[in-house]
């Protein structure tokens, strides 16, 4: 299939509608994938803050959202409709205080033929939605601020924001 037909868009077939892209001719290359999300905290949910996590009476606010984030990167294709399904090597999801955010960063690793963008993307946007549920409670302030792809390596074109 050509983009051209299909306006440039590689999950659309040449009709115009939606089709999983065709990987079966790509080699398996090792990849990596980091996304980032970030949600403001206001001031409730930070005077929460013990160590290096969030206390509440549902557990530990990172821990949950870290557990979360990696569910949501196996289950990526589930819930992402065109997504292929992919045997993850690796994620790992880190989350930390930075000022008046969350910072959420979702690392995924596979040997295959496409890569886990979106699998990276998913981690690190669940976990969001994870520590908006958990805190929510406290207040409804907070704001899922930006969800975004770092930087992707191993296919036919690497990146780096």
């Amino acid at each position: 299939m050509s983009n051209e037909s299909s306006g440039g868009f590689s999950h659309l077939n040449e009709s115009g509608q939606p089709a999983m892209v065709d990987i079966s001719g790509k080699l398996d290359t090792y990849r990596i994938a980091v996304a980032e999300s970030r949600v403001y905290l206001p001031q409730p949910v930070r005077d929460q803050f013990q160590g290096r996590d969030i206390q509440t009476r549902k557990g530990g606010v990172f821990q949950t959202a870290i557990i979360a984030g990696i569910m949501a990167a196996k289950k990526t294709p589930e819930l992402i409709p065109l997504c292929h399904t992919l045997l993850l090597d690796g994620c790992d999801v880190q989350i930390q205080l930075d000022g008046e955010e969350a910072l959420i960063r979702c690392t995924v690793k596979t040997t295959g033929k496409t890569g886990v963008e979106m699998e990276a993307l998913t981690g690190a946007s669940v976990a969001a939605l994870t520590i908006y549920d958990m805190c929510k409670a406290l207040t409804q302030e907070m704001v899922i601020r930006e969800t975004k792809l770092i930087s992707k390596t191993g296919g036919k074109h690497d990146y780096t924001r």
